[in-house]
Protein backbone atom coordinates (compact mmCIF):
# COMPACT_ATOMS: atom_id res chain seq x y z
CA UNK A 1 0.00 0.00 0.00
CA UNK A 2 2.87 2.35 0.77
CA UNK A 3 4.01 2.21 -2.87
CA UNK A 4 0.52 3.17 -4.04
CA UNK A 5 0.34 6.13 -1.65
CA UNK A 6 3.83 7.23 -2.65
CA UNK A 7 2.73 7.24 -6.30
CA UNK A 8 -0.30 9.32 -5.36
CA UNK A 9 1.82 11.77 -3.38
CA UNK A 10 4.22 12.19 -6.31
CA UNK A 11 1.34 12.71 -8.73
CA UNK A 12 -0.22 15.39 -6.50
CA UNK A 13 3.11 17.22 -6.35
CA UNK A 14 3.51 16.98 -10.12
CA UNK A 15 0.08 18.62 -10.48
CA UNK A 16 1.16 21.38 -8.04
CA UNK A 17 -1.41 20.58 -5.37
CA UNK A 18 -0.70 22.29 -2.06
CA UNK A 19 0.99 20.37 0.73
CA UNK A 20 -2.22 20.63 2.80
CA UNK A 21 -4.28 19.05 0.02
CA UNK A 22 -1.64 16.38 -0.46
CA UNK A 23 -1.72 15.39 3.20
CA UNK A 24 -5.52 15.51 3.34
CA UNK A 25 -5.96 13.29 0.27
CA UNK A 26 -3.40 10.77 1.49
CA UNK A 27 -5.06 10.55 4.92
CA UNK A 28 -8.51 9.97 3.40
CA UNK A 29 -7.18 7.18 1.21
CA UNK A 30 -5.55 5.56 4.23
CA UNK A 31 -8.87 5.70 6.09
CA UNK A 32 -10.65 4.23 3.07
CA UNK A 33 -8.20 1.34 2.85
CA UNK A 34 -8.36 0.67 6.61
CA UNK A 35 -12.17 0.73 6.51
CA UNK A 36 -12.04 -2.13 4.01
CA UNK A 37 -9.61 -4.10 6.15
CA UNK A 38 -6.48 -3.23 4.13
CA UNK A 39 -7.82 -4.52 0.82
CA UNK A 40 -6.10 -3.01 -2.20
CA UNK A 41 -8.31 -0.31 -3.79
CA UNK A 42 -8.04 -1.97 -7.23
CA UNK A 43 -9.97 -4.93 -5.77
CA UNK A 44 -12.78 -2.64 -4.58
CA UNK A 45 -15.62 -1.09 -6.58
CA UNK A 46 -18.08 1.80 -6.55
CA UNK A 47 -20.28 0.04 -3.99
CA UNK A 48 -17.29 -0.07 -1.62
CA UNK A 49 -16.73 3.66 -2.03
CA UNK A 50 -20.43 4.15 -1.31
CA UNK A 51 -20.15 2.02 1.84
CA UNK A 52 -17.29 4.16 3.12
CA UNK A 53 -19.11 7.43 2.41
CA UNK A 54 -22.27 6.04 4.05
CA UNK A 55 -20.17 5.23 7.11
CA UNK A 56 -18.97 8.85 7.19
CA UNK A 57 -22.54 10.14 6.86
CA UNK A 58 -23.68 7.90 9.73
CA UNK A 59 -20.81 9.34 11.79
CA UNK A 60 -22.45 12.76 11.36
CA UNK A 61 -19.57 14.37 9.48
CA UNK A 62 -20.43 17.46 7.45
CA UNK A 63 -21.38 17.07 3.75
CA UNK A 64 -18.30 19.11 2.82
CA UNK A 65 -16.14 16.58 4.68
CA UNK A 66 -17.83 13.69 2.85
CA UNK A 67 -17.16 15.42 -0.47
CA UNK A 68 -13.54 15.98 0.49
CA UNK A 69 -13.15 12.25 1.14
CA UNK A 70 -14.98 11.52 -2.11
CA UNK A 71 -12.60 13.77 -4.09
CA UNK A 72 -9.54 12.09 -2.55
CA UNK A 73 -10.75 8.57 -3.37
CA UNK A 74 -11.84 9.59 -6.86
CA UNK A 75 -8.37 11.08 -7.47
CA UNK A 76 -6.79 7.79 -6.41
CA UNK A 77 -8.89 5.70 -8.79
CA UNK A 78 -8.79 8.08 -11.75
CA UNK A 79 -5.18 9.26 -11.70
CA UNK A 80 -3.23 6.47 -9.97
CA UNK A 81 -5.15 3.25 -10.66
CA UNK A 82 -6.60 4.39 -14.02
CA UNK A 83 -9.95 2.94 -13.04
CA UNK A 84 -13.23 4.63 -13.98
CA UNK A 85 -15.88 4.01 -11.32
CA UNK A 86 -19.34 3.84 -12.91
CA UNK A 87 -22.02 6.06 -11.36
CA UNK A 88 -19.58 7.48 -8.84
CA UNK A 89 -20.67 11.12 -9.19
CA UNK A 90 -24.08 10.29 -7.76
CA UNK A 91 -22.36 9.68 -4.42
CA UNK A 92 -21.54 13.35 -3.82
CA UNK A 93 -23.19 14.67 -0.67
CA UNK A 94 -25.56 17.60 -1.06
CA UNK A 95 -24.18 20.48 0.97
CA UNK A 96 -26.64 22.44 3.08
CA UNK A 97 -27.16 26.13 2.47
CA UNK A 98 -26.07 28.04 5.58
CA UNK A 99 -26.00 31.75 6.29
CA UNK A 100 -22.56 32.91 7.49
CA UNK A 101 -21.85 34.44 10.88
CA UNK A 102 -21.53 38.21 10.45
CA UNK A 103 -20.37 40.80 12.99
CA UNK A 104 -21.70 44.31 13.23
CA UNK A 105 -19.13 47.00 12.48
CA UNK A 106 -19.03 47.89 16.19
CA UNK A 107 -18.41 44.28 17.30
CA UNK A 108 -15.70 43.77 14.66
CA UNK A 109 -13.84 46.82 15.94
CA UNK A 110 -14.30 45.70 19.56
CA UNK A 111 -12.52 42.43 18.82
CA UNK A 112 -9.77 44.08 16.76
CA UNK A 113 -9.15 46.75 19.40
CA UNK A 114 -8.74 44.02 22.02
CA UNK A 115 -5.75 42.72 20.02
CA UNK A 116 -2.19 43.99 19.62
CA UNK A 117 0.94 43.51 17.55
CA UNK A 118 1.10 41.48 14.35
CA UNK A 119 -2.09 39.54 15.04
CA UNK A 120 -4.02 42.81 15.30
CA UNK A 121 -2.66 43.88 11.91
CA UNK A 122 -3.66 40.52 10.45
CA UNK A 123 -7.20 40.85 11.82
CA UNK A 124 -7.40 44.35 10.36
CA UNK A 125 -6.43 42.96 6.95
CA UNK A 126 -9.05 40.20 7.22
CA UNK A 127 -11.78 42.73 8.01
CA UNK A 128 -10.47 45.53 5.81
CA UNK A 129 -9.70 43.48 2.69
CA UNK A 130 -11.81 40.31 2.95
CA UNK A 131 -8.94 37.83 2.90
CA UNK A 132 -9.14 34.25 4.04
CA UNK A 133 -6.93 33.20 6.95
CA UNK A 134 -4.24 31.47 4.87
CA UNK A 135 -4.35 34.14 2.17
CA UNK A 136 -3.37 36.68 4.81
CA UNK A 137 -0.59 34.55 6.29
CA UNK A 138 0.89 33.84 2.84
CA UNK A 139 1.19 37.51 1.87
CA UNK A 140 4.64 38.58 0.70
CA UNK A 141 6.21 42.02 0.41
CA UNK A 142 5.55 42.18 -3.34
CA UNK A 143 1.83 41.55 -2.80
CA UNK A 144 1.19 44.97 -1.24
CA UNK A 145 0.57 47.63 -3.88
CA UNK A 146 0.69 50.88 -1.94
CA UNK A 147 0.44 53.07 -5.07
CA UNK A 148 -2.90 51.60 -6.16
CA UNK A 149 -4.13 50.70 -2.66
CA UNK A 150 -4.43 47.03 -3.58
CA UNK A 151 -3.53 43.71 -2.02
CA UNK A 152 -2.70 40.97 -4.52
CA UNK A 153 -3.79 37.51 -3.43
CA UNK A 154 -1.65 34.87 -5.11
CA UNK A 155 -2.97 31.34 -5.73
CA UNK A 156 -6.12 31.84 -3.68
CA UNK A 157 -8.97 29.34 -3.58
CA UNK A 158 -9.13 27.55 -6.91
CA UNK A 159 -5.46 28.49 -7.50
CA UNK A 160 -6.56 31.92 -8.79
CA UNK A 161 -4.89 35.30 -8.35
CA UNK A 162 -7.00 38.35 -7.56
CA UNK A 163 -6.70 41.94 -6.35
CA UNK A 164 -8.64 43.34 -3.42
CA UNK A 165 -8.79 46.66 -1.64
CA UNK A 166 -6.04 47.89 0.71
CA UNK A 167 -7.56 50.10 3.43
CA UNK A 168 -5.95 53.54 3.32
CA UNK A 169 -5.87 53.65 7.12
CA UNK A 170 -3.55 50.61 7.19
CA UNK A 171 -0.91 52.06 4.85
CA UNK A 172 1.16 53.83 7.55
CA UNK A 173 0.92 50.77 9.82
CA UNK A 174 2.01 48.41 7.04
CA UNK A 175 4.88 50.68 6.01
CA UNK A 176 6.13 50.78 9.60
CA UNK A 177 5.69 47.01 9.89
CA UNK A 178 7.76 46.41 6.75
CA UNK A 179 10.48 48.80 7.93
CA UNK A 180 10.74 46.83 11.17
CA UNK A 181 10.62 43.52 9.29
CA UNK A 182 13.62 44.54 7.18
CA UNK A 183 15.95 43.85 10.13
CA UNK A 184 14.90 40.18 10.19
CA UNK A 185 15.30 39.97 6.42
CA UNK A 186 18.79 41.52 6.57
CA UNK A 187 19.76 38.98 9.25
CA UNK A 188 18.49 36.09 7.12
CA UNK A 189 20.46 37.30 4.11
CA UNK A 190 23.58 37.66 6.24
CA UNK A 191 23.44 34.11 7.63
CA UNK A 192 22.12 32.50 4.44
CA UNK A 193 18.52 31.78 5.46
CA UNK A 194 15.90 31.69 2.69
CA UNK A 195 12.10 31.78 2.66
CA UNK A 196 9.94 28.95 1.34
CA UNK A 197 8.70 29.48 -2.21
CA UNK A 198 5.65 28.13 -4.08
CA UNK A 199 5.76 25.68 -6.99
CA UNK A 200 9.50 25.01 -6.75
CA UNK A 201 10.32 28.56 -7.84
CA UNK A 202 13.64 28.26 -6.04
CA UNK A 203 14.79 25.93 -8.84
CA UNK A 204 13.65 28.35 -11.54
CA UNK A 205 14.89 31.52 -9.82
CA UNK A 206 17.94 30.58 -7.76
CA UNK A 207 18.06 33.75 -5.63
CA UNK A 208 14.32 34.32 -5.15
CA UNK A 209 14.40 32.81 -1.65
CA UNK A 210 16.68 35.60 -0.45
CA UNK A 211 14.92 38.39 -2.35
CA UNK A 212 13.10 41.05 -0.26
CA UNK A 213 10.08 40.96 -2.57
CA UNK A 214 9.45 37.30 -1.66
CA UNK A 215 9.84 37.77 2.10
CA UNK A 216 6.72 36.96 4.12
CA UNK A 217 4.90 39.93 5.65
CA UNK A 218 4.12 37.73 8.67
CA UNK A 219 7.13 35.39 8.94
CA UNK A 220 7.56 32.73 11.58
CA UNK A 221 10.06 33.69 14.31
CA UNK A 222 12.12 30.54 13.72
CA UNK A 223 13.07 28.38 10.75
CA UNK A 224 11.18 25.17 10.05
CA UNK A 225 11.81 22.06 7.98
CA UNK A 226 10.15 21.87 4.58
CA UNK A 227 8.22 18.55 4.71
CA UNK A 228 8.79 17.93 1.00
CA UNK A 229 12.50 18.73 0.69
CA UNK A 230 13.76 18.45 4.26
CA UNK A 231 15.43 21.88 3.95
CA UNK A 232 15.37 24.44 6.76
CA UNK A 233 13.63 27.64 5.61
CA UNK A 234 11.73 30.68 6.88
CA UNK A 235 8.01 29.97 6.62
CA UNK A 236 5.04 32.19 7.38
CA UNK A 237 3.52 32.39 10.85
CA UNK A 238 1.43 29.37 11.83
CA UNK A 239 -2.33 29.93 11.63
CA UNK A 240 -2.87 28.84 15.23
CA UNK A 241 -1.31 32.12 16.40
CA UNK A 242 -4.01 34.24 14.77
CA UNK A 243 -6.80 31.82 15.63
CA UNK A 244 -5.89 31.91 19.33
CA UNK A 245 -5.41 35.69 19.35
CA UNK A 246 -8.87 36.26 17.85
CA UNK A 247 -10.47 33.80 20.25
CA UNK A 248 -8.86 35.53 23.24
CA UNK A 249 -9.78 39.01 22.00
CA UNK A 250 -13.38 37.95 21.34
CA UNK A 251 -13.64 36.71 24.93
CA UNK A 252 -12.25 40.00 26.25
CA UNK A 253 -14.63 42.00 24.03
CA UNK A 254 -17.52 39.71 25.00
CA UNK A 255 -18.38 39.02 21.35
CA UNK A 256 -19.34 35.33 20.85
CA UNK A 257 -18.58 32.97 17.97
CA UNK A 258 -15.73 34.85 16.30
CA UNK A 259 -13.22 33.15 14.00
CA UNK A 260 -10.86 34.56 11.35
CA UNK A 261 -13.33 33.72 8.59
CA UNK A 262 -16.08 35.72 10.32
CA UNK A 263 -14.09 38.87 9.54
CA UNK A 264 -14.20 38.00 5.82
CA UNK A 265 -17.99 37.64 5.95
CA UNK A 266 -18.27 40.88 7.90
CA UNK A 267 -16.12 42.69 5.29
CA UNK A 268 -18.50 41.67 2.51
CA UNK A 269 -21.59 42.67 4.45
CA UNK A 270 -20.17 46.04 5.41
CA UNK A 271 -19.22 46.80 1.77
CA UNK A 272 -22.81 46.17 0.67
CA UNK A 273 -24.24 48.16 3.58
CA UNK A 274 -22.26 51.24 2.57
CA UNK A 275 -22.89 50.95 -1.18
CA UNK A 276 -25.52 53.15 -2.82
CA UNK A 277 -25.58 51.02 -5.96
CA UNK A 278 -25.97 47.45 -4.68
CA UNK A 279 -25.72 45.87 -8.15
CA UNK A 280 -22.38 47.52 -8.93
CA UNK A 281 -21.14 46.78 -5.41
CA UNK A 282 -22.03 43.09 -5.78
CA UNK A 283 -19.98 42.81 -8.96
CA UNK A 284 -17.00 44.56 -7.39
CA UNK A 285 -17.31 42.47 -4.23
CA UNK A 286 -17.36 39.27 -6.30
CA UNK A 287 -13.93 40.22 -7.67
CA UNK A 288 -12.53 41.21 -4.29
CA UNK A 289 -13.77 37.99 -2.64
CA UNK A 290 -12.63 35.74 -5.48
CA UNK A 291 -16.04 34.12 -5.98
CA UNK A 292 -16.74 32.13 -9.14
CA UNK A 293 -20.38 33.16 -9.25
CA UNK A 294 -22.31 36.29 -8.28
CA UNK A 295 -24.80 33.95 -6.58
CA UNK A 296 -22.18 33.17 -3.95
CA UNK A 297 -21.73 36.89 -3.26
CA UNK A 298 -25.47 37.52 -3.09
CA UNK A 299 -25.73 35.58 0.17
CA UNK A 300 -24.53 38.72 1.99
CA UNK A 301 -27.65 40.58 0.87
CA UNK A 302 -29.48 38.64 3.59
CA UNK A 303 -27.84 40.90 6.17
CA UNK A 304 -28.68 44.24 4.53
CA UNK A 305 -31.47 46.22 6.15
CA UNK A 306 -34.69 46.37 4.17
CA UNK A 307 -37.05 49.32 3.76
CA UNK A 308 -39.95 46.93 4.27
CA UNK A 309 -41.10 46.86 7.90
CA UNK A 310 -42.62 43.96 9.77
CA UNK A 311 -46.43 44.21 10.21
CA UNK A 312 -45.84 43.99 13.96
CA UNK A 313 -44.02 47.32 13.76
CA UNK A 314 -47.04 49.12 12.22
Amino acid sequence: MSKLLTQMREHLRMKNYSYRTEETYIQWCIRYIKFHKMQHPKDLAARDVEAFLTHLAQSNVAPSTQNQAFSAILYLYKNILNIQLIGINALRARERARLPRVLSHEDALKVINAMSGDTKLMAQILYGSGLRLMECLRLRVKDIDFAHKKIIVRAGQGDKDRATILPAILIPTLEAHLAQLKALYDYDVKVGNVVSLPDALDRKYKNAGSNWAWFYIFPAPTLSTDPRTGERKRHHLHEINLQRAIKTAAAVAKVPNVSPHVFRHSFATRILEKAKNKIAALQQLKEWMGHNSIQTTQIYLHFIESDIASPLDD
